[in-house]
């Protein structure tokens, strides 16, 4: 049978079309959720490491000495507040809040207080409660990431742990940015998938060494990644975050809390 002009030439648009997609996926999507690769707990005494900085949270109120809430003013669809922000019951709490349509987020960091480069960094926290829309996140940045696209001079966004319930109850998502600005780069989203650490405290950690990144979740080893590795101090982050669209908190229940326990750095 012969193939007319206009048929071979819509198969080669559907073709073209189709491995586009695939394209698509492969380079933006979300990646599927993996366990864990090895049944082997770790933990950074373990491995020779030494606690040099953390915060219990067993006061009444942030350490000043340790941290700063984080960007007050406008972020997204929300603003980040002190309001949102409380230290009781030995936890750090991170609250969205909703006040008469006014979106209230939370963000620590230890910017001008705590910097550092490689070890071990951990939290133990519970994440927050919302099916869709706001999300609690984990992370390491860099003052000079805009600066420059070579992550090894310049830095990069480690993101330790984000949880973004939309992509499921027991998922937690691990990310690495670098280069903002015009030229950023990203690896992506690496999913993370541990039953039952949608409810209660878990640990969440990041082994940062001169050649890779490894996370572990509850001391699991999840990923190791060789891409976007900073070697330049950088501080840590605890927030609450907010999507850009009003349209995306349809499933946030508010108010809802990103509780930690504890945040630990070891060397």
């Amino acid at each position: 049978m012969r193939i007319a002009y206009t048929d071979l030439y819509t198969f080669k648009i559907a073709y073209i079309t189709l491995i586009g997609l695939l394209f698509a996926l492969c380079t933006r999507a979300q990646r599927p959720a993996q366990g864990s690769v090895s049944d082997k707990i770790y933990t950074p005494e373990k491995l020779g490491y030494q606690l040099v900085w953390s915060d219990e949270f067993d006061g009444t109120q942030l350490d000043s000495a340790k941290w700063r809430v984080r960007g007050v003013g406008p972020r997204a669809i929300a603003y980040v507040s002190e309001k949102a922000v409380k230290v009781e019951d030995g936890l750090l709490k991170l609250f969205a809040l909703n006040e008469n349509d006014t979106l209230f987020g939370s963000a620590v960091g230890t910017q001008g207080l705590f910097m550092s480069k490689y070890g071990w960094y951990e939290c133990r926290a519970q994440v927050q409660k919302s099916p869709g829309g706001v999300w609690s996140a984990f992370w390491i940045q860099s003052t000079e990431i805009a600066k420059g696209e070579d992550p090894a001079v310049y830095g990069a966004e480690i993101d330790i742990m984000e949880c973004f319930r939309k992509l499921g109850e027991d998922i937690i998502s691990h990310n690495v940015h670098w280069a903002y600005g015009p030229n950023q780069k990203t690896t992506h989203g690496y999913q993370s998938y541990l039953k039952g650490v949608g409810e209660g405290f878990h640990n969440f950690a990041l082994e940062w060494l001169p050649d890779r990144y490894i996370f572990y979740i509850d001391g699991y080893k999840f990923y190791e990644i060789t891409k976007g590795i900073s070697n330049i101090e950088e501080y840590l982050i605890l927030s609450m975050e907010y999507p850009g669209k009003i349209e995306e908190i349809g499933k946030s229940v508010f108010p809802d809390v990103f509780l930690v326990d504890y945040v630990r750095v070891y060397k």
